[in-house]
């Protein structure tokens, strides 16, 4: 293998290695401009976008053991990656996508996972993190009240009553 196509390949394999997710999107639309505005967007959740050949990309991929995305490999490719929060970065992107009209995500995969890019849009349509647990919490101490509620008015109405004085 030339040198030149294996520095590509080791570039994409250290892109790759950054996350435990990737997305991959097609900036055909894409100004360098707007190019400039998303990795500013991203660089707040830690994430990078960088434009990749799909060849190097294939072989880094396979390498590392992702999972077959050559279906999507297919005109300009950049892939995102960088950062823990995957759902951080997908609302970047969708709220990026909102505002241009530009950016096309191809898929993510997560986990090494395929994610298709409706389920990306829909895994940045859920609140934070934080918000989550914090519903969360709240159903568990809700039907906990609720469940000391009925057995208290049960061993209320099981106990004779007092007479009065």
């Amino acid at each position: 293998m030339r040198a030149e196509k294996q520095y590509l390949i080791s570039e994409v394999d250290t892109h790759l290695k950054k996350s435990d997710y990737v997305i991959l999107a097609n900036f055909t639309k894409v100004t360098v401009a707007d190019t400039a505005e998303l990795r500013k967007r991203l660089a707040v959740e830690k994430a990078e976008f960088h434009v990749v050949k799909n060849s190097s990309l294939r072989v880094a991929a396979k390498a590392l053991g992702l999972p077959e995305f050559d279906s999507v490999l297919t005109g300009p490719t950049a892939v995102i990656v960088g950062g823990k929060n995957s759902a951080g970065v997908a609302k970047v992107l969708k709220k990026f996508f909102d505002e241009k009209q530009k950016l096309e995500i191809k898929l993510g995969v997560i986990d090494k996972k395929v994610i298709t890019a409706a389920d990306l849009s829909k895994i940045a349509d859920l609140p934070p993190f934080d918000a989550l647990r914090s519903q969360f919490l709240s159903l568990l101490t809700s039907n906990a009240a609720a469940f000391v509620r009925v057995l208290d008015a049960k061993v209320k109405k099981e106990q004779p009553s007092a007479p009065a004085a």
